[in-house]
């Protein structure tokens, strides 16, 4: 059987080769095909594309800047579907472009099947989409219980298979304790993230280090690149020392007693590791702006969206201040009831992601689908 993936950012690659594995574990013949990143392409051979760095761009204003490249992305991959004629097509989150392209392959004269993993979070900016969806979805396997029941409302079969991160991170448990006077700072993986974003946290922690000289900083880069240019912009603080670690934000959430997360997978990972931290999200101001008219639910957090409470503390946009943020950091670092509240809080966030094994129960649910015509 062939199978076409499609997955457009970091965090989406580390999931569809997961489900890749899975699947092999089960059928060992099957091919995959598609777009993703450099795990995925690990798996599935030469005839799968890497294109996550280019893919992955955040806000409407980068993807306008991009458009003809992604318009050329689009034509390209409904040619080379329809050229491979594979079992189904896999989407893996990344709704901008998965929803267009599963619509477009359902126009066609005996479409693919369509399967999504990772469902698109329409209930946060348009639950209007699900009916929608419903129609040109086959099978919709998603990761938070509260999704089931909002799909099949449509007639859309779902499946829960609980949160892959249970698995991974799992694996990256350490037994090093944390360290009362280490800060940790979370960027983000995107160029314009980081850009906006680290140096409000480098500006929150040169304030702390007024405060208490003794706190100590480090900071988490996704990649090598990213860490030089998280070096330039340290430049600007020239009496705050922060060490910069490449792709080593997982220990580091371990390790740091208290942490500033920019809003993304990160905040969801920091939750796991019983991180007491803050959100912190910038962009531009007109992303921003029609983000939060297309936004139905009150917080930007996936912590604080479970809970259905802010249990982390957001700070946004024009709020996203370097003297607020350090005075709460600081509060999480001093209050040891806080923190434990804090932690106890993100706890029961964890609980509610289902139990280990999301991979396996993915791929079960792909090869059952493949089974039943």
């Amino acid at each position: 059987m062939k199978l076409y993936f499609v997955a457009g950012e970091a965090s989406g690659d580390a999931r569809g080769a997961e489900l890749m594995r899975s699947l092999r574990e089960h059928e060992p013949a099957l091919q995959f095909f598609g777009r993703g990143g450099a795990q995925m392409h690990a798996l599935a051979g030469n005839e799968f594309h890497d294109w996550s760095d280019r893919a992955g761009v955040i806000g409407i204003i980068d993807v306008l800047k991009s458009y003809t490249w992604f318009k050329k992305q689009f034509d390209a991959t409904l040619q080379e579907i329809g050229r491979i004629k594979p079992d189904a097509v896999i989407l893996i989150d990344y709704p901008g472009f998965n929803l267009r392209l599963a619509s477009a392959l359902k126009k066609r004269t005996n479409p693919p099947r369509i399967f999504y993993y990772i469902s698109p979070q329409v209930w946060a900016w348009n639950r209007r989409r699900i009916p929608k969806m419903a129609r040109v979805v086959d099978l919709m396997m998603c990761i938070f219980p509260f999704e089931k029941p909002l799909y099949e409302q449509s007639g859309l079969k779902t499946v829960f298979v609980g949160h892959p991160m249970l698995d991974s991170l799992a694996l990256k448990k350490i037994a090093e304790p944390r360290d009362s006077l280490l800060v940790g700072l979370f960027p983000g993986s995107r160029k314009r993230e980081v850009r906006k974003i680290f140096p409000l946290m480098l500006g929150a922690a040169d304030l702390m280090r007024g405060e208490k000289p003794e706190l100590r900083f480090e900071a988490a880069a996704a990649s090598d690149a990213m860490k030089w240019r998280m070096h330039r912009i340290a430049e600007q603080f020239p009496n705050l020392r922060c060490e910069i670690g490449v792709k080593s934000s997982h220990e580091l959430m371990q390790r740091a007693a208290a942490g500033m997360v920019a809003s993304g997978t990160a905040t969801m990972e920091a939750t796991f590791f019983r991180l007491p931290f803050v959100v912190v999200y910038r962009t531009a101001w007109l992303t921003f702006y029609l983000g939060r008219k297309l936004v139905r639910v009150p917080w930007l957090g996936m912590p604080n969206i479970l809970a259905g409470r802010e249990i982390v503390r957001e700070f946004l946009q024009e709020e996203a201040e370097p003297a607020p943020i350090a005075a709460k950091v600081l509060h999480l670092l001093d209050d040891e009831n806080e923190r434990a509240r804090l932690v106890a809080n993100l706890d029961k966030v964890v609980a509610m992601l289902g139990e280990p094994g999301a991979s396996e129960r993915a791929a079960d649910a792909v090869l059952n689908a493949l089974r039943t015509e």
